[in-house]
């Protein structure tokens, strides 16, 4: 596999770490090009940990800070290699892994070895497993085993986001919501209990939910109360004894995870829940000063993240954090996964400024 050229264009770097394969569980390799790659740089110093490479500078700044990106995608589906495309007069790199996000990544390896003098220190991290389990997300570890690393004064994660900010991320609850019967022979329904007509009131509910807008340090966000799967029935000749409706609540970071749980349980009092997933989200971040400076360097207005984002991680820690990276998140895993090519150098414009100083 060739080396990775930190000197080609954001866009041609994009191009070449999508085409090589790092869906989940297989990130190894890509990670070992950028080990390599960064490594060469004489002004980082460059750890492992798995398969996430961290790449610090360490000038003695008053400040530092955290860009991270992850290097996995979700499985590819005849959406590699790569190739330019131009729609309605705008060009876009087509392919697995564009928008999310290794056209951020691309962004950040340029950037990480041509900036040998930002204004602040900055810690560069190029992640796994960030597409599946909690456990084995590359953040997850380090926060466990080298939390050090993690430390700064602000935090930017390159999720897709159009190359505008996005502040904070919504919590994301799952839960499964039960009714219990009593089986028996569907000739003879009426000895039985079925689960499945016990289920009917869930759906109501969820039918006639509103969820809520809210505003959080200035920005909307909306929240969204939804079945996402129900399961129910034994065989086609008999009464189900249960039945299981799927949950999904994304919640405003206004709300705590115990307040999310508390509010599940209150919609849907007098049925057995299990919360099968939890995790809280991010303020938006926006009213530390240094955040205030970034906003000012990239430019637009702030919005909402609506899905949750490994920002959550750093709120935990008390760092501010923010998303911002090329790409539009609805093409995030979609077959025709495509991003603009302006995206990608806007992106890079913006990050460039505001770490050299040149905005000022």
């Amino acid at each position: 596999m060739p080396s990775l050229d930190l000197t080609m264009s954001s866009i041609d770097l994009t191009r070449t770490i999508c085409d090589i394969d790092s869906v989940s569980d297989r990130e190894g390799p890509l990670a070992d090009l950028i080990e390599e790659s960064v490594s060469a740089v004489p002004h980082l110093r460059v750890t492992r940990h798995g398969d996430t490479i961290v790449a610090r500078t360490e000038l003695g700044r008053e400040q530092r800070v955290v860009i991270a990106g992850h290097i996995d995608t979700v499985p590819i589906n005849g959406n590699v290699p790569t190739r330019f495309e131009t729609i309605d007069g705008v060009e876009y790199l087509w392919g697995r892994g564009t928008v999310d996000m290794k056209a951020g990544v691309a962004v950040q390896l340029k950037l990480a070895a041509e900036l040998a003098e930002p204004v602040a220190d900055i810690t560069w991290i190029w992640y796994d497993h960030e597409e599946v389990s909690e456990a084995k997300n590359g953040l997850n570890r380090l926060s466990q085993t080298s939390p050090e690393l993690l430390a700064g004064d602000f935090a930017i994660l390159g999720e897709p986001t159009r190359s505008q900010i996005e502040g904070g991320c919504n919590g994301n609850l799952r839960a499964e919501i039960r009714t219990r019967g009593l089986r028996a022979h569907s000739a003879r329904s009426w000895v039985g209990d079925n689960a499945i007509h016990k289920a009917a009131p869930i759906l109501d509910r969820l039918a006639a939910y509103e969820a809520r807008s809210v505003e959080v340090d200035g920005l909307v966000y909306r929240e969204g109360l939804n079945a996402v799967g129900i399961t129910g029935g034994i065989a086609g000749n008999v009464i189900p004894d249960e039945c299981m409706v799927h949950v999904n609540y994304r919640f405003a970071p206004s709300r705590s995870a115990e307040e999310a749980v508390a509010h599940i349980h209150e919609v849907f009092d007098g049925f057995e829940i299990e919360i099968v997933d939890l995790a809280a989200g991010a303020r938006p971040g926006l009213d530390a000063p240094i955040a205030q400076h970034f906003v000012a360097a990239v430019g637009g207005t702030p919005m909402p993240k609506y899905g949750w984002t490994d920002v959550a991680r750093f709120s935990r820690l008390g760092i501010p954090a923010i998303n911002y990276g090329p790409g539009d998140p609805v093409k995030a895993h979609a077959d025709d996964e495509r991003v603009p090519v302006e995206q990608i150098t806007d992106c890079e414009r913006g990050l460039r400024a505001w770490l050299t100083g040149a905005d000022s």
